[in-house]
């Protein structure tokens, strides 16, 4: 868990992005918290990020991005008994949502950690919906690669996490140091399959939408999501047309032969039981 000082550089980061919100009214931005909060997870690559955004931008919510002082404490949060991470996680929020003055809107928050602790967010709050977004894992690995995050380089994100090919909390213990020995796809592929059956394996009610739909069908998929969060459907429609269709089956042209046998190695089970390789 961050320290005092390291917690309270971090939410000012979320006080940064979020106080310059225009449109807010004062009731808005100082009123009693809403706690019919919509967390998207799923995997880092995945669409977390335009999907929140898209919900986000509807009238009455804010997207909080990922909220830097939550994804530094994920690890921590995971092993600590439900309650006591609901008690937390929810404090957290609730400060970010404080300086960053988005007090009374119905927050939509993405960061893909929580794919991990999924079982506690409704504990936290019983009123919140949990989107998971899941796209085709060998898709994700392509757009993993093109970021530093799993690599073995110098550097840090934005909640304070190192960059490095060393396991982190979500490998398994008896694999951590072969972890570290794979090779940048199997490592990204991985990650992958880790965030994706974490939430599959949770028991509570989550909503589970693919990327390639939401790209192919905007419409049909704000349809059903709108259903889901009370929301307006034609609005939502509106964002998801947004979806980049160009990154679905990049995968054919951007991995090599080993690469892909890296991540089939690694993944290969989950992609069809999904439905993204014939089942042999």
């Amino acid at each position: 868990m961050p320290g005092l000082l390291e917690s309270a550089a971090l939410q000012l980061r979320v006080a940064k992005r979020l106080a310059p919100r225009r449109g807010g009214s004062l009731s808005e931005r100082l009123g009693r918290l809403d706690d019919r909060l919509v967390f998207v997870v799923g995997s880092p690559r995945s669409g977390t990020t335009f999907l929140a955004g898209a919900i986000g931008s509807l009238p009455g919510y804010v997207d909080l991005g990922e909220v830097p002082p939550l994804k530094a404490a994920v690890p921590e949060l995971v092993a600590l008994p439900p309650e006591e991470a609901a008690r937390r996680l929810r404090r957290i929020l609730a400060i970010a949502r404080r300086v960053g003055l988005v007090g009374a809107v119905r927050a939509v928050e993405q960061t893909p950690e929580l794919a991990h602790l999924v079982d506690v967010v409704p504990i936290a709050y019983p009123d919140a919906r949990i989107v998971h977004i899941v796209r085709d894992g060998r898709d994700v690995v392509c757009s993993l690669l093109e970021k530093p995050w799993l690599r073995p380089e110098a550097g840090e994100d934005d909640a304070g996490i190192a960059y490095g090919a060393y396991a982190r909390f979500w490998v398994e213990p008896e694999r951590r140091e072969e972890f570290s020995r794979a090779s940048d796809a199997r490592r990204a592929a991985w990650a992958w399959r880790r965030y994706v059956t974490a939430v599959r394996a949770a028991r509570s009610p989550v909503l589970e939408l693919r990327y390639e739909r939401m790209a192919e069908d905007p419409d049909g998929v704000a349809r059903e999501l709108a259903a889901q969060l009370a929301a307006p459907s034609d609005a939502l429609a509106d964002a998801l047309r947004l979806a980049h269709q160009a990154s679905i089956g990049r995968y054919r042209r951007d991995l090599s032969e080993e690469q892909l046998a890296d991540v089939l190695a690694e993944a290969g089970d989950l992609l069809r039981e999904l439905g993204y390789l014939e089942v042999i």
